[in-house]
């Protein structure tokens, strides 16, 4: 069955974890005196309506429901179907008998209307959508036992599912799957979104993201401090302020791009570019004497400089105004001369691909830098292995900015920036599965080195040059994720910096 995405509006940018949310629920229902029953009627009502919206054909839906309020609101939005003149089979994971409050309430609402709840035994075939209500957002253990065969059944099942508050089995906080979790096809969260909707395993298992905030004071969420913000490009793209029409090249900047070491120009010339192409007034690139003059041709706006020589650089950065190092840089004795050539410029740096596998090697801390790992890099910067930066990417980024100081760039679905001068931290939530191609992150320390070159603070460049990243795969995507190469990219950057320009 087709899913027909809604016209929502744009989600909010503010992200809870699990505890927050359910203090924002205790507050709602104890402070502002709103029945928690009532709380559950409205998710199962806005569940229901989502599920209409998305699947209107739909005519048989299965009602998977645990125990706890997330059972609840499966509940509620199986009567609501069954009143609708639906097809509604509940099935109960749990002892029935375990059910209190409001979602035993919730139970004897739907079985009022004539609902029957059957214990679980598997699945019917004959299902248009299935409804996740089994675990909700309270989960921080391995899922195992019946609740591990009832998950494994509806991901091989080809109903798309709805998934209410998060997909089962997925924790809130980390995005981490938890053994296994339900694949939905699109999940509505209540009161607030979770940060690990967004990143780790949780774009993959979410889908299509929906919100409401079910109508709670707007008074409560002042009582809690965001675990994270989200940013996108919709949304960074307002920072854009008009170019002066007197502006000249030296008004934005002039990078210096260090990295191509033999066999690797493609890596630093992508870099330079998608440098050029954010706007940034001179780009030069200093790589192998083999690659300058190929480099030029291709491209003879780039500065392409023949460097064998650390002290050769002298000259190329005291021109500079930011450092790009590492695309193409590799780990020879050239590359470690290089690298702490640069460093010892004291210029503002960002740091990719080689560039922090050598500072793996030997740790420096500094506060003019922004790292761009992913989880591989980070795992090496960190000293542990990528299924622990990966077990938690939150902490992760937090401990690489405390050791290395500067502003952190964890690349990978849902990238996050941490910045010791602005908390929380800041998840990028643009981009798709097509940028899991070679050459991205050379585009990504190109635009975000860039735009520091043009005067944009360390973390202003970072997240706006995540979102623009992200943003600009996002239009390329427009023909197709798969075959999506980096330099697909260029022409996106360009329209996205330029939105009011003629097509």
């Amino acid at each position: 069955m087709t899913i027909l995405m809604p016209t929502t509006d744009q989600l909010p940018y503010a992200l809870y974890r699990a505890e927050q949310v359910r203090e924002l629920d205790r507050m709602a229902i104890e402070e502002y005196g709103i029945p928690g029953l009532q709380l559950m009627e409205r998710a199962g009502a806005e569940a229901f309506n989502l599920l209409r919206e998305l699947w209107p054909d739909a005519c048989d839906i299965t009602v998977v429901c645990g125990i706890g309020n997330n059972g609840g609101d499966g509940f509620i939005l199986a009567r609501l179907a069954s009143e609708a003149g639906l097809s509604v089979r509940v099935l109960q994971l749990g002892d029935t008998d375990r059910l209190r409050g409001d979602a035993l309430a919730s139970a004897d609402s739907f079985r009022s209307v004539g609902g029957e709840m059957f214990p679980y035994q598997g699945l019917r075939r004959k299902i248009d959508v299935i409804v996740d209500g089994i675990f909700g957002t309270g989960l921080e253990r391995e899922v195992t036992g019946i609740w591990k065969e009832a998950v494994d059944a509806v991901n091989r099942h080809p109903a798309p599912v709805l998934a209410l508050d998060i997909p089962s089995g997925i924790n809130s906080d980390t995005g981490q799957m938890l053994g296994v979790a339900i694949k939905a096809a699109a999940t509505i969260s209540f009161i607030g979104l979770k940060q690990g909707m967004f990143t780790g395993d949780g774009p993959e298992y979410c889908g299509k993201v929906s919100y409401h905030a079910l109508e709670v004071p707007a008074a409560i969420f002042s009582s809690q401090i965001i675990s994270a913000r989200r940013a996108d490009w919709r949304q960074q793209s307002t920072r854009l302020a008009p170019r002066s029409r007197t502006a000249h090249k030296g008004h934005f900047g002039h990078l210096l791009v260090i990295g191509g070491d033999h066999g690797y120009s493609g890596a630093a010339r992508m870099a330079g570019e998608a440098a050029a192409r954010c706007g940034t007034g001179l780009v030069s690139i200093a790589t192998r004497q083999a690659h300058a003059a190929i480099m030029a041709g291709n491209r003879p706006e780039l500065m392409c400089h023949g460097v064998e020589k650390a002290e050769t650089l002298t000259p190329l950065l005291s021109r500079a105004s930011v450092i790009a190092i590492g695309p193409g840089l590799g780990q020879s004795v050239w590359s470690m001369s290089m690298l702490s050539r640069a460093m010892d410029s004291g210029l503002p740096m960002v740091v990719d691909a080689d560039g922090l596998n050598l500072l793996a090697a030997e740790p420096a801390r500094r506060d003019n830098w922004i790292l761009t790992p992913h989880p591989g890099e980070a795992a090496r910067l960190l000293g542990c292995s990528v299924r622990e930066i990966e077990e938690d990417r939150f902490q992760a980024v937090d401990e690489l900015q405390k050791r290395y100081g500067g502003v952190i760039l964890l690349k990978g679905a849902g990238t996050l920036i941490s910045d010791p001068s602005s908390r929380p931290v800041t998840l990028s939530s643009d981009g798709n599965p097509g940028m899991a191609t070679g050459g991205m992150g050379d585009l990504l320390t190109g635009i975000v080195a860039g735009l520091r070159a043009q005067g944009s603070d360390q973390e202003e460049a970072a997240i706006m040059g995540a979102s623009l990243h992200g943003g600009a795969a996002d239009l390329a995507a427009a023909v197709g994720e798969r075959g999506m190469l980096a330099c697909d990219l260029m022409p996106c950057i360009r329209s996205l910096l330029n939105p009011g320009a003629a097509s």
